[in-house]
């Protein structure tokens, strides 16, 4: 009976153990990106290391620089480094820097992408990368799987949703 009494007590210990476990997953790899990106929140670092292009959007996604999808958040603006678009995966060492406007002009980092053109769906985080159309670039044929990780702008949406409710291209 004693025994039954403790692992009765013990089942919710176990469970909140396991849930834990399961959301800290890939948390050592994300604190290393932060410690890896922590740099780049100065602009003109990011653009010394190769981060010299900021991605145009079509007019579909609010033209300009700035990627925006109405109540589903946006993306911000795209800074990409041509030089890391190589088919390699680093999670130290992501392909694009997501920055965000502020109001004196200044841009705030806040995320950044993932991008890789293979033909197999890589995982990265304990995520599987998004196939990504590029036909508004006028490469429809290539595939590219994306991922974005918000390590510097909490995401109500999750860490690895595309979209931020909290980013903004006004």
């Amino acid at each position: 009976m004693r025994l039954r009494v403790l692992i009765v007590a013990l089942l919710p210990l176990l469970a909140i153990t396991v849930v834990a476990s399961a959301l800290g997953g890939g948390q050592s790899e994300l604190s290393s990106l932060r410690q890896a990106t922590a740099k780049y929140h100065d602009l003109q670092t990011a653009l010394d290391a190769g981060y010299t292009v900021e991605l145009p959007q079509t007019a579909a996604f609010g033209g300009g620089t700035c990627i925006a999808n109405g109540a589903e958040g946006a993306m911000g603006i795209h800074m990409l480094s041509p030089g890391r678009i190589d088919g390699n995966l680093d999670a130290a060492d992501p392909e694009v820097l997501l920055y965000e406007r502020r109001n004196n002009g200044t841009l705030k980092l806040t995320g950044v992408e993932y991008v890789v053109a293979d033909d197999s769906q890589p995982e990265l985080f304990g995520q599987t990368l998004a196939d990504t159309n590029l036909a508004r670039y006028g490469d429809p044929a290539t595939n590219v799987w994306t991922l974005h990780a918000w390590v510097w702008r909490p995401n109500p949406s999750g860490m690895f949703d595309p979209w931020n409710t909290r980013v903004t291209c006004d």
